[in-house]
C-alpha cells in the first residue's frame, strides 16, 4: 500500500466533523508549497514579468475588427473617408 493509499485510508476514517480541518491543513501546506517556489526564484522580479508579459502582447497578432452589420460597415466607411485608419 502506498503512503497515498494509508493516507486516504485513515481519511475515510475520520469523522465528518475532522474532514474539514484536514482539508484546511491541505490547503495551508499547498499554499506554504507554492510559496516556496515562489521564494526559490528569485531571478523572477516583478520587472521581468511585466516585461515578459509586455513582450507577449506586443507578439499578438491583431486582425481588424469586421463589421457585423450594415451600419457598422457604413460608419466605418465614413471614418475612413474622413482620414483615419480603422
Amino acid at each position: 500500500m502506498t503512503i497515498r493509499e494509508t493516507a486516504i485510508t485513515k481519511l475515510n476514517q475520520l469523522p465528518e466533523s475532522l474532514v474539514q480541518e484536514v482539508n484546511d491543513f491541505i490547503d495551508f501546506i499547498a499554499q506554504k508549497h507554492q510559496s516556496q517556489i515562489v521564494e526559490s526564484k528569485p531571478e523572477s522580479t516583478p520587472e521581468k514579468t511585466w516585461s515578459q508579459w509586455f513582450r507577449t502582447v506586443d507578439a499578438l497578432e491583431v486582425s481588424p475588427p469586421q463589421p457585423n452589420s450594415k451600419f457598422s460597415e457604413l460608419l466605418i466607411d465614413k471614418y475612413r473617408q474622413q482620414g483615419l485608419d480603422l
